[in-house]
């Protein structure tokens, strides 16, 4: 029996910035299993770094997509409802806050900055849960991106533990509202990675090192990983499974 075949379905993945990010692992480990995928960028700057990747992935949709700007996540959905009608899965891998707040302490960060960093990295990923329900009659799957800061502390990772963990709560209650449609809302929580979002933390090198040491398997998770997780949430076979916070971090998140 082949177990995970995507084949025919409709992927939406949100968040690939290059060839090292997770939601490139994600597209591709989706496209592999045979679905259908659309991909977006962020903006000009981005699209000669992500483009040559959608394309090398046979993207039937692509474009840009800046979650801050309004109407234009409603736009890039509506491509979606009248070129395929339908979705099956959105891969949700975007997160940011100011560089001041997110440097700083907890309780310093200005209330401007963490509605920012709200908004893109959790509020957004709702918005979009919304406008995918109606193309996802006969049920999917959306996945978003954390990380175990949002339960343990984790030096200089700083706001964004809040942040992260108001993203989980979320997954938890979208889950709750949306499972007897058969809507299944996901996060995935990979252990430290070298993407260059990561790299706008302090001291992101030696949280590499540390996380390499302490987990039992003494390897670090790639993005290969955290996609075939994805293309299993994704499938038929995880069809059972809601709200779940998924680490995939060689037990990291275990050790004390």
């Amino acid at each position: 029996m082949t177990m995970f075949s995507l084949q025919g379905r409709k992927a939406l993945i949100v968040g690939i910035a290059n060839e090292h990010s997770i939601a490139w692992g994600c597209a591709r480990a989706l496209k592999e299993q045979g679905a259908d995928v659309a991909v977006t960028w962020l903006n000009a700057k981005a699209e000669p770094h992500v483009r040559p990747l959608a394309e090398q992935l046979g993207a039937g949709i692509m474009g840009p997509l800046d979650v801050s700007v309004p109407g234009e996540t409603e736009a890039f959905f509506a491509q979606i409802a009248d070129r395929w009608g339908r979705l099956d899965t959105l891969v949700h891998s975007i997160a940011f806050a100011p560089k001041a707040d997110l440097h700083g302490r907890v309780v310093d960060c200005s209330a401007e900055g963490f509605a920012t960093a709200m908004d893109i990295s959790v509020h957004s990923f709702l918005r979009m849960i919304r406008l995918a329900e109606p193309l996802m009659p006969a049920g999917g799957s959306c996945l978003s991106v954390s990380f175990f800061g949002s339960s343990r502390v984790v030096r200089h990772y700083n706001m964004m533990g809040p942040v992260k963990a108001a993203l989980e709560s979320a997954v938890r209650y979208a889950a709750a509202e949306l499972g007897e449609k058969g809507i299944r809302v996901h996060a995935l929580s990979p252990g430290p990675l070298a993407t260059r979002a990561a790299s706008g933390i302090d001291h992101f090198d030696t949280l590499l090192a540390e996380a390499a040491t302490r987990a039992p398997t003494h390897q670090l998770a790639t993005i290969e990983d955290v996609g075939a997780m994805a293309a299993f949430l994704a499938s038929d076979e995880a069809r059972n499974l809601t709200g779940g916070v998924h680490d995939i971090d060689g037990g990291y998140s275990i050790t004390a």
